[in-house]
C-alpha cells in the first residue's frame, strides 16, 4: 500500500514539475519572443527511416528445388523402417532450430537487424553581427528553393546554411554546441523539443519551409527605433550513430563544429532544421535579446 502510495506521489510530483517546465517557456519566453519578433525555417526529415532488411521468404532459407530441408529429406526416402522416420524428425528439428534463429536475429523475417539504434542530436548556434545582411538573404533563398520532401533536398539544406556560415566567418561573434547520443525511439521527441524551444522564441515564422510545405508571410510588428545589432542562425540535426561536436572556446572551434555537421551523409541524416532570426526586413534583435534568449553562447 505504501509502495502504491509513493508511486502514485511521484508521478504527481512529475506532472507538476513538467507543468512549472511549460509555463516557464511560454511565459518566461513572452519578453524575448516580443524583441525577436520574426523568423526563418528549414527544415524536414523523419526518424522512421528504411533500414537494410532479408527478404521474405516463409521464414528461412529456401534452397533451389522447393522449400527448406527438401534436400536433406531427399536422401532418408526409401530406406523405411524407424531409422528412416527418425532422420526425418531429426532433420526437421534441425530445420526448425535454424528458422528459429534466423527469426530471432531478425533475418528472415524482413526486420531489421537493429530495431533502435543509436542516434544522434546535435545543435550549433552562431550569432553574427547584423551586417552580415547577406546571410540572411541566402537563407531566405535557400528556403525558397530547397526541397525538404527529399533526403538529397535535406541534406541540401545542412550543407549550403553550414557552408554559408561558414563564409560569413568575419561576423562570427558567439558560437554554442550540444550534442546527445540516444536510442532511436527517444532521439524523435528529443528532436522536436529541440526545435520547438528554438521557434518559441520567435514572436512569428515569416517564412518556413518544412517537409515541402512553403509559407511566407509579412512582420506586423516591425519597430524600426531599435537597430538590430545582431543575427543568431541555429542548425539542429539529427543523425544515425555518433555526431561529436567541438566544444565553443574560438572561432577555431565553431568552423570545425559547423564542418562536422555539415558532413553528415545523406545516408545518415534522419532530420534537420535550420532557423535564423531575425528574418523580416526591419526586425532587430540587439544584444540584450540575443543574451537574454540564449544565454549559452559563448564569445568567438
Amino acid at each position: 500500500m505504501f509502495a502504491i502510495a509513493r508511486s502514485r506521489w511521484q508521478m504527481l510530483l512529475k506532472a507538476v514539475v513538467a507543468l512549472g517546465l511549460v509555463l516557464a517557456l511560454v511565459l518566461g519566453d513572452a519578453g524575448t519572443a516580443l524583441a525577436a519578433r520574426s523568423g526563418g525555417r528549414i527544415g524536414g526529415g523523419s526518424f522512421r527511416t528504411p533500414r537494410t532488411t532479408m527478404p521474405r521468404g516463409g521464414g528461412g532459407y529456401r534452397a533451389p528445388g522447393g522449400g527448406f530441408g527438401f534436400p536433406f529429406l531427399f536422401p532418408f526416402f526409401g530406406f523405411g523402417g524407424f531409422g528412416s522416420l527418425f532422420s526425418i524428425l531429426v532433420v526437421l528439428a534441425l530445420a526448425n532450430f535454424v528458422i528459429n534463429a534466423f527469426r530471432s536475429s531478425g533475418l528472415g523475417s524482413g526486420e531489421t537487424v537493429t530495431s533502435n539504434p543509436r542516434v544522434s542530436v546535435a545543435k550549433v548556434q552562431v550569432g553574427l553581427l547584423a551586417s552580415a545582411s547577406g546571410l540572411q538573404r541566402e537563407l531566405a533563398q535557400l528556403a525558397r528553393s530547397a526541397n525538404t520532401e527529399l533526403a538529397s533536398g535535406r541534406a541540401r539544406v545542412l550543407q549550403e546554411s553550414a557552408l554559408a556560415l561558414l563564409r560569413h566567418s568575419d561576423y562570427w561573434a558567439y558560437g554554442a554546441t550540444e550534442s546527445q547520443q540516444m536510442t532511436l525511439s527517444a532521439a524523435e521527441s528529443r528532436f522536436n523539443q529541440a526545435a520547438l524551444f528554438e521557434r518559441s522564441k520567435f514572436g512569428e515564422e515569416t517564412l518556413s519551409n518544412a517537409n515541402g510545405r512553403l509559407q511566407q508571410s509579412e512582420s506586423q510588428a516591425t519597430d524600426a527605433s531599435a537597430p538590430s545589432e545582431y543575427l543568431l542562425v541555429t542548425l539542429l540535426v539529427g543523425a544515425e550513430g555518433k555526431l561529436p561536436l567541438s566544444p565553443i572556446k574560438s572561432a577555431e572551434d565553431l568552423q570545425q563544429a559547423l564542418r562536422e555537421a555539415a558532413g553528415v551523409g545523406q545516408d545518415r541524416l534522419l532530420a534537420v532544421e535550420v532557423l535564423w532570426t531575425p528574418q523580416a526586413e526591419g526586425d532587430s534583435l540587439t544584444a540584450d535579446d540575443l543574451l537574454e534568449a540564449y544565454p549559452n553562447l559563448k564569445l568567438v
